[in-house]
């Protein structure tokens, strides 16, 4: 059965830091292009950062270069995104996307960014 499942979201203060991991069964990541996406209430779904497969190239939203870094290891079947300097507008469901010969989407996890 094919499965992402994302973790590490929660409460944290402007600022601070939170690292989200999204772990894949039933395929393996190395042949998809992993990406990172974002929802907040009220509005649309938006790429945060991808990183694609062969030559591990990254692209990220403007609004997160520099705080967000996103990578993956193969052998754990598993992609991270590392999220530093966060701020309230940083605050959403944050979804993991593997884009290959199939689309699969996790189920989110939440993250809150608030004093």
């Amino acid at each position: 059965q094919v499965q992402l499942v994302e973790s590490g979201g929660g409460l944290v203060q402007p600022g601070g830091s939170l690292k989200l991991s999204c772990a894949a069964s039933g395929f393996t990541i190395s042949r998809y292009f992993m990406r990172w996406f974002r929802q907040a209430p009220g509005k649309e779904r938006e790429l945060v950062a991808g990183i694609r497969t062969i030559s591990v190239l990254t692209n990220y939203a403007d609004s997160v270069k520099g705080r967000f870094t996103i990578s993956r290891d193969n052998a754990k079947n598993t992609v991270y995104l590392q999220m530093n300097s966060l701020k309230p507008e940083d605050t959403a469901v944050y979804y993991c996307n593997a884009l290959g010969t199939s689309d699969y989407w996790g189920q989110g996890t939440q993250v809150t960014v608030s004093s």
